[in-house]
């Protein structure tokens, strides 16, 4: 294959996710979805209830990464080794490093066990298998060799936190995802904020620090980079927005996790609720565009924004449903 090929089939691919997310769903019909929503997940995946995110243990383990899946005979131009060099060099989103992230290992809720990985893992498996799909390859050999999407033990498994923000006033963060900025769901819309779940040095997992520093980067339109001196618990949006979860004002809680049947990613799905007096006060700067897509506030109605993320549609319908439980009866 040539460049010039794989460009176009890369084009082809991030001007239709929504409609190859439907094709790649239904290469799984016995597997079970996340609320009737294409995410795609297992037995043990969802609670019955929202459980309050500080109730969720995260566990390390220095566990070895699985056996390489994906080889330059997945359909890479010639001279690229892993899809991660392609797109850097061919088609690069406006921000694409190869920094740390948390690969999930186990499942036992509420314990989530974490081992190391890099960014370009997940990169190199899953933008690849959903090329290939776009590319119409005969025998999908990626995905074949994938086998059950939530099989955590066949590809290194990043996980991104995909987190719903609602207030108790009826409305959510909307966020549309550019193609020429993000590697991963461009052209989807996704509540927010969303981030991977990666550590910004070498600290231990921690889901609050990552869901406090993506609220500063998404809807505040924050820089990712915090320098070296930069200690988080320090930090007075970090220390505001603890003080208010503390004091019940900002409701965090975790409803489970899935996969994306396009692109494999897999999802922890949270919810924050805070009051609509506080999110006034947090995030009255909040912005019209960030440094991946457009940004703005939905009804919190039941309503779905065309074409949604499958891990945004998960959170919204799961949110939806324990709405009693989490306070939001308005809507």
């Amino acid at each position: 294959m040539d460049e010039r090929v794989w460009r176009e089939q890369r084009a082809a691919l991030n001007a239709a996710r929504g409609r190859f997310g439907e094709v790649a769903s239904g290469l799984y019909p016995d597997t079970p979805r996340v609320a009737g929503t294409p995410l795609l997940c297992t037995d043990g995946w969802i609670p019955d209830k929202p459980v309050p995110l500080g109730d969720v243990r995260l566990e390390w383990e220095e566990r070895p990464a699985p056996p390489a899946v994906a080889d330059p005979s997945d359909g890479l131009p010639a001279g690229y080794r892993t899809y991660a060099e392609a797109m850097a060099a061919l088609a690069p989103p406006r921000v694409f490093e190869d920094r740390p992230s948390h690969r999930l290992l186990d499942v036992r809720l509420p314990v989530l066990r974490f081992g190391p990985a890099r960014y370009f893992d997940g990169v190199n498996v899953g933008e690849s298998a959903a090329h290939e799909l776009a590319a119409g390859t005969d025998g999908l050999p990626l995905r074949t060799r994938v086998g059950d999407p939530c099989d955590l033990t066949r590809r290194p498994v990043l996980c991104a936190i995909t987190t719903l923000t609602v207030t108790t006033s009826g409305s959510y963060v909307l966020h549309w995802r550019d193609p020429a900025k993000v590697a991963h769901a461009g052209g989807l819309h996704q509540v927010m904020p969303v981030g991977v779940f990666q550590p910004l040095r070498d600290e231990a997992p921690d889901l609050w620090g990552c869901m406090v520093r993506e609220y500063s980067e998404e809807l505040l339109g924050t820089a990712e980079d915090y320098g070296g001196g930069f200690v988080q618990e320090e930090w007075p949006f970090h220390r505001t927005m603890t003080a208010a979860r503390d004091a019940g004002r900002l409701r965090p809680y975790f409803l489970g996790l899935g996969v994306d049947p396009l692109t494999f990613a897999l999802d922890l799905l949270t919810v924050v609720v805070v009051d609509a007096g506080l999110f006034d006060e947090l995030f009255g700067g909040l912005v019209d565009v960030n440094e991946e897509g457009a940004v703005s506030l939905a009804p919190f109605d039941g309503s779905v924004p065309r074409p949604m993320q499958p891990a945004g549609a998960a959170a919204l319908a799961l949110a939806r449903r324990h709405r009693e439980a989490l306070g939001l009866t308005r809507g």
